[in-house]
Parts: structure tokens; C-alpha cells; sequence
């Protein structure tokens, strides 16, 4: 059996009982009438649960094409009954919204009624969705279809079921845990592995280590290695214990008097009291190998393990390593633990192992073999650089050095079977909805980057992430989630863009997720000519040319991702808006080179799209976006992503209060706002806000988001005339701000005014990060001069731009006692304050366009960076001045620089 079909077998098994199955099932069960109550319940909790059983035996892989085609039929028929509720929401909604409209003096408390006229009668076969209430005529009837492909269905699935369970069947083949008894002996060959090998010998015999440094009471500390299943954790912690000098003290410390027999134990008790003793006032070294994280903090038996290594000496150690990052923290509270991620040998390195273990220490220059080297090159680089990979195929490979079209059959066959079956044990330990999130990543291309951020609005969006308690936000999960699936090495860190962090999927993960993840996602990429398949429910197009008509057949597709277009004009957006009704993810990424003056006009057929969830326009630079109005009709949309247009154009009578699930508004930082957001209070990203004279664009709009998180800009604070108004933001209440940028722009109000509105936006106190830009008021605001009149606690970066009247105030340093960073650009300061020495986190001073400061007083011992620009020549110099008085002050500070 193919390890394929056995992943496909586990995936598809987990689906079935996941938790979003059973709470759609669960749903259903409540809203219909006994004859089909009883279909559904039967279905749920008798022949789900066996075939799941089957499946995940994988007893039945042998008739694998005829679960594909029931397992295809079942996705279908939930699937749509997913969207059958998700109208129905939509109907809801819009009633909702209606007797608002119609009738808002009147609040009788009156159930809805959701009627149609071509309803399809009273007959047994209708689906009640409240006592009061019956489905409209088309989603009855396709609810009905639904459910009598489910009813055909648990008859095959039935037929399927014993035959999986007849006594001729053969052995079971599933993905094992790969654990295997290891000793300190290490491979005859490692290569690439000397820098880690030397970098944990020196962390070995450092006495002076974070112990010492820290509160821990322990005698021992952990250095962790983690890292994918074949990937050499345990080969290199065997290197370690073989260093010449590392193996001889430790040899030294474990002698005892051979004639003395080993003495047998039958208590653990005494056994523990003895380890003690044999440990007391001694360095111990200890190596653990794949240790396991346990969910259950009463299960997780380490620190029993662990418990007699207290009586060592301090300085002895813990060697570990574990396929999840977290296993480490089940070693016990308190426990110091320094752990790194293993590297991924390099092509040069992986080669010289693949080749050692395929052709051992043969003669490089016979011509036979010189043949097979070529071959062997080719071979390596389809390992994906896994040692388990290069030990496994190289070893089939050096049984048959005579046979050269061995070594080619093998170049072209699908060589990680093996290696995959090693992580696939991995893999079943997730919950399932965490395996199905890790095999959506497959839409994106291999060694995409990936953030975290935008990955969980995505998997919310496409209802991947379901809670049991409705108070739980979706995206905290989904964070766990990504955190789960990184500490496990899933995915990892990749290199950061644009200052922010991001992650990708080893090769081998990747490989892996193909293979779970059937056809439910598939890429359209350069040169592909492969064809699309009619059941896909996720696509990527990696060029906007190559989103061919094809596309538009695909009528249950609910994501589409296209990169780089520049052929998404409104005729190719009118077709999708049409055609493909179910979408819930839509993304547009227009090429970046693609620059000028045009106009992108998005049709009012959008407003079709009652299924969408997340809508993402990443628009050419210069360009004009106009938005229509039945972008409101979008009433289950939660991410809205506008970027790079230089104006935005929608109807002035746009009420986005209709959008009331929207979480998340990101938008270029030209252009006006969106109106009427006072209504969205799930909103969580509002990155900017510009506030106009004109209703809906008051800044008590946002009294009531008190939800919103990350970083928030208000702008135009100009056209809020008092302390009151500015107060109706109520921006104390959004505690979940970390940064806020106010800005004022050249205006005709008083700096007795903007002094009053100023004092009246007093943020949330565990604000990290504050700019105020443009402000012409005389002095700061009492939140800013200190702790008892709330604002601030814990601000990290304090940047004050174009404060023309503000001069320095020693308070901002008794208030902000944690700065890391102080940024002064175009203001009166004449003087650093003398209690800047004692800001003990500060970091980095930048002062720009401030003439007036001449010299500096004694500077805190943590600064790091200083830069000036557009300063006083006279005070550049000499702060370059050797000996000179502001010299000397920044002797100590690391990096220096002084633009004119």
C-alpha cells in the first residue's frame, strides 16, 4: 500500500469527525423534522464514527478509489449544506436590516418570518429552521438534495464498511511513531555539523550560564535541539557526547568499582533516594532523546524523571532533544532551557553524506563509478536535504553499485515515501482542525512567505476554525494553532520582510501537505500544465495572464488567490463576481510594475457574492479605486484589504454599518476613510481614520470600537473642536492598542484648542508606541506628565513631529520611565533633560531639525544608537570632537551617526 493513499486515508478520517463537520451536523440536527432528524443523528453518531474507524486502520486503502469517490460525494453534500446555513444567515441579516430601515419606532420584539412565494409547500419532506419559520423554496429543495446524497451515500459507505472488515483483508498499514532506542555511538560519517557540535560543547562546559544569571533554583540547565522528524537532532546530540574530551569526563564521572555487581532495585522510591546520593555535589551530564510535549499537565512525567538530578551540582546539564519546540518547558518550572532550531545541511554537505552512505569509500576516480556519482547528484537534490532520506535511499542504492539502471530507475521515482512516513506520525498528533489548516498552506507555492496574521484571517475566513464557547475569538485560536504547528517545526521562521516577521514550510512538510491535502487546493504556476481539477475549492494562480476561462467553471470554488495581474479589469472581475458564487476568499494582486494613471473601476456585481468573507485589492501605485455601493450587501465579510491606490472613490451615501462582522479594515494611506463605522464593534484592524466635517466621518465613530488592537492612525485632528468631542473617542477603553499616531494637519484652530482636544485623547495605559505629528498646542497634556492622571504605563517609543510650541519637560521622563526609543523631529527643544540618565531601557535617540540644542547631558549607560540630522553644525562637530564635553558623553554608546 502506498504511503499516499495511507495519508489521504488519515486526512480524510480526521474530516469526517472534525469539529466542523459535527457542528454543522449538530446545527442541522436542530433545525429539522424527525424524519430527517433521524437520518442525520444515525449519520452522526453510528456510520461516521465507523468509517472514520476504518479509515484511520487503514483497512480499507485497498479499495482507496472507492472511498475517493463516496469521501468526494460526502465534502460535496456538506459542503452545501454549509452554504445553505451560510444563506440562511444572509437572509437573516437582511431582514434584520430591513425592519431597522423600515420601521425604527417600532421595537416590538417579533420573530422573523423567512417566506417566500415559490415556497415548496407543507409536505413531511420541508426543513423547519425555527418552529416559525421554513426555509425559501430554492434552499429547501437544495438542502432536500443534500440530504438524499447523504441517505445514498451511508448505504455505499455501509456496503464500503464491510468490506473493509472482511476476515480476508491483509495487515494494516498506518503511519507509526518513529521512535527507535538510541545510544551515545554516533553514524560513521557526520558531516556539516562541526559549527552546532563546538557551539553546544562550549554551552556544556559554561558553569557560568543563565542559571547563575537567573532566579532558578535548579542545579541544571536544558540546551534543546529541535526540529523535523529525520532531520539529525539525535545524530548530532551523539556528536556532541563524542567529543574526545566531553566523552572522557564523562566516562571519568560515571567509573565505578567494576567487582561490585549492579545492584537491582524493585522500588522507584529507593531507587531515587540512591540516584540522589550517587549525585549529590557532582556535574552530571544527561542526554534525552525525542521527548515528547504532553497537552496534559497531570500526564507529563519528566519532572517525576528529573526529580533526583536536584542533589547535582550546579553547572551540570541536560542535553534534549525533541520534535516540538514546547517539549521542553514539560522538564518542570523553573527549569533554564536554551533551545535552537537544527540548521538544514547545506547542498555541498548533504551530497558528500547521500554519497557516503551509497557508495561508501570507494575509489572517485574509477570510471563506473564516476557515472554513479553523476547519477547519485541528481538523486540528492530530490531529498529535500533530509539525513533520514540520505541514509535510507543511499543505503537501497549501495546494495546495487554493479547496477547502474538501478541508480536510474530510482533518479525518477517519488523518493520520500519513507521520510514523509516519519513525519506523518507527526502529524496525526495535531487536533484536526489544526492538520486541516496546515494543509491549506499548500495553495501558496513551495517557500512562499508566509504571515502569520494574514494565515489566520484566512483560515477563519474559510470557517477552518470553529469554538466551543462563542465568546472565544476565532483568531486567538487560529494563532494557537500557528504557534502549534511552528513548535512543532511545521513551519519556520523565515527571513523577516519589510522589518515584519515571516515563516515558511520545509520542503519535507510541504511534500507532506500535498499528500494529505487531495484536491480541495491547487496552484496554477509557470510552466504548469497540469489540469485543474472540477472538485477544487481552493486555487492560486501565480500570474494574472494565466487565469484562463477554466477558471470560471469552477462553480464550488470558495478561494482565489491571483498574484501579479495586470488582466483583472473589470469585464475579467464582472465574470468572477457572476460565476463564482461561492467564494469566500478573494485576493487581487496586481503587478507591481504595472504603474500610472489608470482607474480601477470594481463592479456592482460584487454585491453577488454572499458567501465572501475576506476581500483583498492590492491595486498599482498612482492608481484610482472606486468602490460601489453594494459593497455593503457583503454582509458576512470580516477582512477588507485596500492597498496602494493613491484615491478612493465610493458613494457618499455608502453605509458600511451593514457590515456588521467586519474585523478587519486595511487601507493605503491615501485617500479618504470609509463613513458609518460607528456600528462595528468586532472591528479589530482600523489602521487609519481620517476625520472630515461631514457625517459619518465624526470622530465619535469609534466610541464604541473598543475591540480594535495593533496600530491605529487618526488624522485631521484638526476638525475636532473641544475636549468633549475629542473624548467621545473614547480611546482609554481600546486596551487592546499597542500604537497611535495623531496627527494635525496645518488648520485654523486655536493651540488652545488643539492644546484642550490634545488632553482629551488620553490612550489606553499598556500602549507601547506614541507619535503626534503636527500639534501647535503650548504644552503636553497631563496623561503625558505623569502616571496618576492615567494614559501610558508601559511606553516603549515616544516620537513628537512637527511640535513646533513643545520645548523639553523633564515630567515626559518621570512618566515614561520604560522608553526604548525617542524620536524628536522639527521642534523647539533647546536642551536634553539631566533625568534622561535614568531611563534605563532607552536604546536609541534621534534628533532631527532641532537647531536649538547645543549640548548633552550625562546619557543613560543602555543607549545604543545616537543620530542627528539637520542639526546645529556646531553641536555635530563637537560630538565628533575628540575630548569635547558631548564627546565624551557618547563614549559608551555603540553606533553614532550625524547627517547634515
Amino acid at each position: 500500500m502506498s504511503l499516499p493513499a495511507v495519508a489521504w486515508g488519515i486526512s480524510v478520517a480526521g474530516w469526517i469527525m472534525s469539529p466542523i463537520i459535527s457542528k454543522l451536523l449538530d446545527k442541522l440536527l436542530s433545525h429539522c423534522k424527525s424524519n430527517k432528524e433521524e437520518t442525520l443523528c444515525h449519520l452522526l453518531t453510528d456510520v461516521l464514527p465507523r468509517l472514520t474507524l476504518t479509515l484511520e486502520a487503514a483497512e480499507a486503502i485497498n479499495h482507496s478509489k472507492l472511498f475517493e469517490d463516496m469521501v468526494r460525494g460526502l465534502k460535496s453534500a456538506f459542503y452545501d449544506m454549509e452554504d445553505i446555513l451560510d444563506e440562511l444567515e444572509y437572509i437573516r441579516h437582511q431582514k434584520m436590516l430591513d425592519a431597522q430601515n423600515n420601521s425604527k419606532s417600532k421595537k416590538k420584539k417579533k420573530r422573523l418570518k423567512i417566506t417566500s412565494d415559490d415556497e415548496a409547500g407543507s409536505s413531511n419532506q420541508d426543513i423547519c429552521i425555527e418552529p416559525s419559520s421554513a426555509l425559501t423554496g430554492p434552499l429547501n429543495a437544495r438542502l432536500k438534495d443534500s440530504m438524499a446524497k447523504i441517505e445514498d451515500l451511508i448505504t455505499k459507505a455501509r456496503g464500503i464498511i464491510t468490506l473493509a472488515e472482511s476476515p480476508s483483508k491483509g495487515k494494516t498499514v498506518t503511519a507509526k511513531n518513529m521512535h527507535t532506542r538510541t545510544t551515545s555511538a554516533p553514524v560513521e560519517l557526520v558531516t556539516g555539523r562541526d559549527e552546532d557540535r563546538d557551539r553546544i560543547t562550549r554551552m556544556l562546559r559554561d558553569t557560568e550560564d543563565v542559571n547563575s544569571r537567573s532566579n532558578n533554583n535548579k542545579c541544571f540547565s536544558v540546551i534543546g535541539i529541535y526540529g523535523i522528524s529525520g532531520s539529525g537532532k539525535t545524530t548530532l546530540a551523539q556528536y556532541v557526547c563524542n567529543v574526545g574530551d566531553i566523552f572522557k569526563e564523562m566516562y571519568e564521572a560515571a567509573s565505578v568499582d567494576k567487582k561490585k555487581a549492579c545492584p537491582e532495585y524493585n522500588s522507584l522510591d529507593v531507587l531515587e533516594k540512591e540516584l540522589e546520593k550517587k549525585l549529590k555535589d557532582k556535574r552530571f551530564l544527561l542526554v534525552l532523546d525525542d521527548i515528547w510535549c504532553n497537552k496534559d499537565v497531570g500526564q507529563q512525567q519528566l519532572p517525576k524523571l528529573l526529580s533526583p538530578m536536584k542533589a547535582g551540582k550546579r553547572g551540570s546539564k541536560i542535553l534534549a532533544t525533541s520534535r516540538n519546540k514546547d517539549a521542553f518547558s514539560d522538564l518542570g518550572p523553573g527549569v533554564a532551557c536554551n533551545v535552537f532550531p537544527i540548521r538544514d545541511l547545506d547542498d555541498q554537505a548533504f551530497l558528500e553524506l547521500f554519497m557516503y552512505y551509497a557508495l561508501g569509500s570507494t575509489n572517485p576516480d574509477d570510471s563506473g563509478e564516476m557515472e554513479l556519482r553523476s547519477i547519485g547528484a541528481e538523486i540528492s537534490q530530490k531529498l529535500k536535504r533530509s539525513p533520514l532520506a540520505a541514509r535510507t535511499v543511499g543505503g537501497q542504492l549501495r546494495k546495487k553499485q554493479s547496477n547502474v539502471e538501478f541508480w536510474k530507475i530510482t533518479r525518477d521515482r517519488d523518493l520520500l515515501d519513507e521520510t514523509i512516513g516519519a513525519l506523518l506520525w507527526s502529524y496525526q498528533q495535531l487536533d484536526e482542525q489544526i492538520r486541516r489548516c496546515f494543509s491549506y498552506i499548500i495553495i501558496f507555492p513551495r517557500r512562499h512567505s508566509l504571515d502569520r496574521n494574514e494565515l489566520v484571517k484566512l483560515w477563519v475566513a474559510e470557517g477552518f476554525i470553529q469554538t466551543a464557547n462563542p465568546e472565544e475569538d476565532p483568531e486567538v485560536v487560529g494563532q494557537c494553532y500557528f504557534d502549534e504547528l511552528l513548535a512543532t517545526s511545521f513551519m519556520q521562521p523565515g527571513e523577516s520582510k519589510w522589518g515584519d516577521p515571516c515563516y515558511l514550510v520545509h520542503d519535507l512538510m510541504y511534500d507532506l501537505a500535498e499528500k494529505v491535502a487531495g484536491n480541495d487546493c491547487f496552484r496554477i504556476e509557470n510552466g504548469q500544465r497540469r489540469q485543474v481539477p472540477r472538485d477544487v475549492r481552493h486555487l492560486f494562480v501565480a500570474k494574472g495572464q494565466m487565469a484562463t476561462k477554466e477558471i470560471f467553471e469552477l462553480k464550488n470554488l470558495r478561494t482565489l488567490i491571483i498574484h501579479d495581474t495586470k488582466s483583472a479589469n473589470d469585464v475579467f472581475l464582472q465574470k468572477v463576481f457572476k460565476k463564482l458564487l461561492k467564494l469566500r476568499v478573494l485576493v487581487v494582486d496586481y503587478e507591481y510594475e504595472n504603474r500610472g494613471n489608470g482607474t480601477i473601476k470594481i463592479p456592482e456585481s460584487i454585491g453577488r457574492l454572499k458567501h465572501l468573507r475576506h476581500l483583498s485589492l492590492i491595486v498599482p501605485t498612482n492608481s484610482k479605486l472606486i468602490l460601489p455601493g453594494t459593497l455593503t450587501n457583503l454582509y458576512h465579510l470580516q477582512a477588507l484589504i485596500l492597498k496602494c491606490y493613491d484615491e478612493l472613490e465610493f458613494p457618499s451615501d455608502i453605509d458600511m454599518s451593514k457590515l456588521s462582522n467586519l474585523r478587519h479594515i486595511s487601507m493605503s494611506n491615501f485617500g479618504k476613510t470609509l463613513p458609518n463605522i460607528a456600528r462595528l464593534t468586532s472591528l479589530q484592524t482600523l489602521e487609519r481614520f481620517e476625520i472630515r466635517i461631514e457625517h459619518g466621518h465624526e470622530i465619535k465613530q469609534m466610541r464604541d470600537l473598543n475591540k480594535l488592537q495593533g496600530n491605529l492612525l487618526i488624522r485631521d485632528l484638526g476638525n475636532v473642536k473641544s475636549k468633549n468631542e475629542a473624548q467621545e473617542a473614547n480611546l482609554a477603553a481600546k486596551t487592546r492598542l499597542t500604537g497611535l499616531e495623531l496627527v494635525w494637519f496645518d488648520g485654523t484652530t486655536s493651540p488652545e484648542v488643539e492644546a484642550e482636544v490634545l488632553e482629551g485623547l488620553c490612550p489606553p495605559g499598556g500602549l507601547k508606541s506614541l507619535a503626534i505629528s503636527g500639534y501647535k498646542g503650548l504644552g503636553y497634556p497631563s496623561w503625558m506628565m505623569g502616571v496618576q492622571n492615567g494614559g501610558p504605563e508601559y511606553l516603549n517609543t515616544l516620537l513628537l513631529d512637527k511640535c513646533y510650541q513643545l520645548g523639553p519637560a523633564p515630567k515626559l521622563f518621570d512618566c515614561f520611565i520604560h522608553l526604548r526609543e525617542l524620536i524628536i523631529w522639527d521642534c523647539c527643544w533647546d536642551y536634553l533633560p539631566d533625568n534622561v540618565k535614568d531611563l534605563r531601557c532607552l536604546k536609541t535617540i534621534w534628533f532631527s531639525s532641532c537647531p536649538n540644542i547645543k549640548s548633552l547631558p550625562e546619557l543613560p549607560l543602555s543607549l545604543e544608537d545616537f543620530k542627528t540630522s539637520r542639526c546645529d553644525r556646531g553641536f555635530t562637530e563637537s560630538c565628533q570632537q575628540v575630548d569635547h564635553p558631548n564627546w565624551q558623553k557618547l563614549q559608551h554608546v555603540k553606533k553614532c551617526r550625524f547627517i547634515p
